[in-house]
Formats: C-alpha cells, structure tokens, sequence
C-alpha cells in the first residue's frame, strides 16, 4: 500500500488520542456544572470560532439532498448531544468508578458501528479486516479490565447505568457511520461546521428548557481556560482530524482506529493519575496498536 493510505487512519488515531486527553485531563475539572452547560459551551466555543470559514463555504449546502441532511442531523443529534449525555449520566449513576459494567458496554460501540456499516454503507470488508477486529475488540477489552471482569457491584442503579451506556454505545458508533454517509457530498471542513453548528442549536434548546444556563456564574476561571484548551484539542481541532481521515477511509475502518481512544486513555491513568497498569494491560496495550496498524493498512481500508 503507498504511504498516503495511511494519512486517513493516522488522523483519526490522532483525533482519539485527544478525545482520550479530555477525558482524563479535560472533562473532569468541568465535573461541578450541569451537563447540557457543559456539551452547550464546548460547541458553541468551536462553532463561533469557525463560522467565519463556514460563512465562507456557505454555498455548498444548496447542493445538499435530504439524505445529507438527515446525516448530518443524525450526527449532531447522537454524536453531539446523546452519546455525551447519556454516558455522563451512566457514569453518575455508578460514581464515575472507572472499572464498572457502563466502561464494559460502552466497548461495544465499534459493534454497533460494523454492523451499520454493513447495513447503511453497505461496506464489504476482507477476512483479515475481522480477524484483526476481533483481535482489537478482545485487547481493548483486557486493557480496561485487567482483573478481567468490571465492577458489578455499583449500587441499586447499576440497571439504569447500563442502558444509558448502551444507549451512549449506540449513540456514537452510529454517529461513525452516518458521518462517513454525510461526508459523501461534503468536504471534511464543511462536516466540521456543521457537526458543530447543529449541535450547539440542539443543546441550547435542552439547556435552556434544564435551567442550565443558570449556572454560567459558577463557571471558574479554570474551567474557562480548560474550555479554551477544549477548543483547540478536542473539540474543532480533533474534529477536523477526524472528519478529514474519515473522508479517505471506510467507517468500519475508522471505528477500529478510534479504539486509540481507550488506549490512550488507560495510558494515562498510569502516566497521569499514576494508576499501576498490569503485565496484561500493557501486552494488550501492544497487540490493540499493532491490531489498530494492521486494520489500516488493509488494501480496502482507504477510500480515495
């Protein structure tokens, strides 16, 4: 395969490593204020900066049909506002204990995301394509739980967490599929724009009818700087990356890579919050990247 093929996958890589960041370093500091504040603010931040550029290319849209549309409402919707809000309300349900059975379903978004590959994109894979998915499944899996099975034992809410979870895996994986539907007669840029342009529309509606726009006052100056790392990590930058390497792979493909997610988020649980990582953790840790590197570099991964 010619080196370019791996451009599509490695930006993606890229774009998890810093979904990954956020979740460890970011999100947490912003734990005190109300969700939908929170999903509202990260939104609207990245779309003010770009809408510039999107007035710019405003003119593409008119060549938009109503399936583009529903593509991009469909991202914005589940990737935007009801894969965050329900994992977030999943986590509280447990107490944010890390090991528990939501971090367990939550594995399953790459599931739903083949799955509707195959049904709404029609993609068809190769033999090697599964194996070394499987493969990354069962790796991923081991690095999260290296006692290898989660934390059950959550309290009397443990049900509700694991719907919302559900619900947070579906809502994501979906979210891989449909944007690769919606890049088909859009550029990666005006993906980007739109993603979070809609989004921050949707959450305004929720925030407001939450009362969440109340606590604007509470927001600290820390949590205004953490919003202002958010803008240029992951939120428009890591967006950009993603939609950029989307455009040039297949979805199966790009949710293989997003597992760079979890991988470096258990990373820095040891680098960060200096959590121990077992033998089991880092040898899944080197079969999930070696996986990952093989996935992308299968003659079908690219799409140019």
């Amino acid at each position: 395969m010619k080196k370019i093929g791996l451009i599509g996958p490695l930006f993606i890589i890229i774009a998890a490593i810093f979904w990954g960041i956020d979740g460890i370093v970011l999100t947490p500091a912003l734990y005190t204020l109300p969700v939908p504040l929170v999903v509202f603010i990260e939104h609207a931040l990245v779309f003010a900066m770009l809408l510039p550029f999107f007035i710019a290319e405003i003119k593409q849209v008119k060549k938009f049909q109503t399936a583009d549309w529903f593509a991009f409402f469909w991202i914005a919707i589940f990737g935007g506002v009801i894969g965050t809000m329900f994992i977030t309300k999943a986590l509280f349900y447990v107490n944010f204990v890390n090991l528990s059975i939501v971090i367990l379903i939550q594995k399953l978004q790459p599931v739903f995301a083949l799955i509707l590959a195959k049904i709404v994109l029609k993609e068809k894979m190769p033999k090697d394509f599964w194996r070394w998915s499987v493969l990354a499944l069962v790796a991923t899996y081991f690095i999260t739980f290296s006692g290898l099975l989660p934390n059950f034992h959550t309290g009397d809410k443990t049900s509700l967490a694991a719907l919302f979870a559900l619900g947070a895996a579906f809502a994501w994986g979906s979210s891989t599929v449909f944007g690769k539907r919606a890049l088909k007669n859009a550029s990666f840029r005006m993906s980007t724009y739109l993603r979070f342009g809609l989004a921050t529309l949707i959450m305004a509606v929720i925030a407001s009818t939450t009362g969440s726009f109340g606590a604007i006052g509470q927001i600290t100056k820390t949590q205004l700087m953490v919003f202002a790392i958010m803008i240029f990590t992951s939120g428009g930058t890591a967006m950009f990356l993603y939609y950029y390497g989307l455009k040039r792979v297949t979805a199966s493909v790009s949710t293989i890579c997003e597992l760079a997610f979890p991988l470096t988020a258990i990373m820095l649980e040891y680098f960060v919050h200096h959590n121990s990582l077992s033998l089991i953790q880092w040898l899944a840790a080197a079969v999930l990247f070696f996986a990952i590197y093989k996935v992308s570099t299968l003659k079908k991964a690219v799409v140019i």
